[in-house]
């Protein structure tokens, strides 16, 4: 099967246009669940990327005594401080009965080793709140996948996609294509691959990215790749368009900070310009 490559063309079609008439929450509401005592900047970034790819509602859900420290990096995120630092039912409880039905659900970024019963009950329980479902980093684990049901995008790089399925994927982009096509249509989820070709596969379709810069080695990027795909799943693409079209944004947002900066930027940067990678995608109707 020929992968198509990804280009402008490719988002150019896929961008949905707003409604002149739209109001809030009409252009998409997304949750992000995440953060531990470690890591309180990977759903930070997760939710701001989603936010800057143009949803209209962020909330961002981690642990309490992180909490404070998210809302402290932007005003224009809604904040739910989780009780228990772990995965629990009483968490998985609370934020069901807190937060309204969203577009996207994006699970794991910054999340930190969780045991598989608590993820899979989790999602289960979210699939309730939400129409599509992103896994990331500490969600990618053996197991987890039966749980769910919803449309999917999977966004593991290297050695998560190595521990999430237990193969040794090899150097070349032509193996590692089949391999992410043939688990794609195993799991009957969509896999977007990261790497500095980056490869999605829904099992019928395969397409690949290279629209990047050696410069997004830098920690935070895979968290903010997470919050474009929800974004865009929230927008109402599908998953296998939707991750299509994070991966250029992703990677043009990345080319457009080392302009700026070299390779000395941050994910921040790369965050910052999301705005500018999608400008030329806008339109209304």
């Amino acid at each position: 099967m020929k992968a198509e490559s990804v280009d402008e063309s490719f988002i150019r079609s896929r961008i949905p246009p707003r409604k002149a008439s739209s109001h809030k929450g009409q252009n998409g509401v997304v949750c992000v669940v995440g953060g531990s005592a470690v890591y309180h900047g990977a759903p930070f970034l997760c939710s701001l990327a989603a936010l800057r790819t143009g949803v209209d509602l962020v909330y961002v859900a981690v642990p309490k005594q992180i909490a404070q420290a998210v809302r402290a990096l932007s005003p224009d995120l809604i904040v739910f401080p989780m009780p228990d630092t772990k995965l629990t039912s009483g968490n998985a409880n609370r934020l069901s009965s807190w937060i309204r039905d969203v577009d996207s659900f994006a699970l794991g970024p910054g999340l930190g080793s969780q045991t598989v019963d608590n993820l899979k009950h989790f999602i289960r329980k979210m699939e309730d709140k939400t129409r599509t479902v992103v896994l990331d980093a500490d969600a990618l684990r053996k197991g987890v996948l039966e749980a769910v049901t919803k449309p999917c995008i999977l966004t593991p790089h290297t050695g998560e996609f190595e521990r999430l399925f237990g193969v040794k994927l090899p150097e070349d982009t032509e193996s590692r294509i089949q391999i992410v096509n043939e688990f794609s249509r195993k799991h009957a989820k969509t896999i977007l691959l990261k790497g500095p070709v980056d490869i999605i596969s829904d099992g019928e379709r395969i397409a690949i990215n290279k629209t990047h810069t050696p410069a997004m080695t830098v920690g935070g990027t895979g968290d903010v790749l997470t919050g474009i795909c929800s974004a865009l799943l929230a927008k109402g693409l599908s998953p296998f368009d939707a991750a299509c079209c994070a991966a250029f944004i992703n990677g043009k947002a990345g080319i457009l900070a080392s302009e700026e900066k070299g390779l000395h930027i941050t994910a921040s940067d790369v965050v910052s310009k999301i705005p500018l990678a999608m400008k030329d995608f806008d339109s209304i109707e």
